[in-house]
């Protein structure tokens, strides 16, 4: 399933949250906070819409939505979450893992549906998988978990590789256990990862510079929101460079229009 897809079918699991309040007085109002730029996230945005609008809820009509993109800037996700639950909104939509975390301090009423791709229970967003408690549900698309299997797939393309390097941004909630989980693999198999911390476009024109003159025999990326909005860059930058590189996803462009 492809991340639209996930999207839509989070529109209308807000929906559900909706369902319940539209009969009071106003509208009822969505939340929608997300990492990235507003720019990014136009075909999910649209793919959030139709999820709203197959659940009967079309936006402006029956059901207004309050954007907030943080364009990369993860410390502005606090105040974003807090503006959410002061205005008192129906229930969150929180598009990524930094989003979802902001949330989940902000308020512990509003519902919040989220899609992130850590362990979710173990980042404390919910209580477990099938019983989540709280007010946070949604889904993760497991992309930091997988980080060993995206190793292990570097190492059967290049069976010599010894020298590989992991460009991780310390900033996001993926870091940490992504890194643990890639070292731990690395070690097992008797070579060693060595990363490059970037959380800015300015950090990721300065990691290739590196990376052009140590000439690494691979590259892994790491999960990263802010590292997805970017992927054109890594891809132009990788091959620039020919250094193999090893991606979560690619986002998929912007349409036209």
């Amino acid at each position: 399933m492809k991340r639209r897809e996930f999207i839509i079918l989070l529109g209308g699991t807000v929906a559900w949250s909706l369902a319940a309040r539209a009969q009071q007085s106003r509208p009822p109002v969505v939340g929608w906070l997300h990492s990235a730029s507003a720019v990014f996230t136009v075909p999910l945005v649209a793919a959030f819409r139709k999820g709203l609008s197959e659940a009967g809820f079309g936006e402006r009509q029956n059901v207004l939505i309050e954007y907030r993109h943080a364009n990369g800037q993860y410390d502005r996700l606090s105040g974003m979450a807090g503006e959410l639950a002061r205005r008192h909104v129906d229930v969150i939509f929180a598009g990524s893992p930094p989003a979802a975390l902001a949330a989940k301090v902000a308020t512990t009423t509003i519902p919040i549906v989220f899609v992130v791709g850590l362990d979710p229970v173990a980042a404390g967003l919910v209580g477990s998988f099938n019983r989540p408690g709280g007010n946070a549900t949604g889904i993760t698309l497991i992309t930091g978990p997988l980080a060993q299997k995206r190793l292990e797939i570097l190492r059967e393309l290049l069976p010599k590789a010894g020298n590989i390097v992991m460009i991780v941004n310390p900033n996001t909630p993926d870091a940490v256990p992504e890194i643990r989980e890639v070292q731990a693999a690395a070690q097992a198999n008797g070579f060693q990862i060595t990363t490059l911390n970037a959380t800015t476009v300015a950090d990721l024109d300065e990691a290739f510079k590196v990376l052009a003159g140590n000439r690494p025999d691979a590259l892994l990326i790491g999960s990263d929101p802010f590292f997805v909005s970017r992927s054109e860059q890594f891809a132009k930058s990788a091959s620039q460079a020919k250094i193999p590189t090893i991606f979560p996803f690619v986002n998929q462009p912007t349409p036209a229009g």
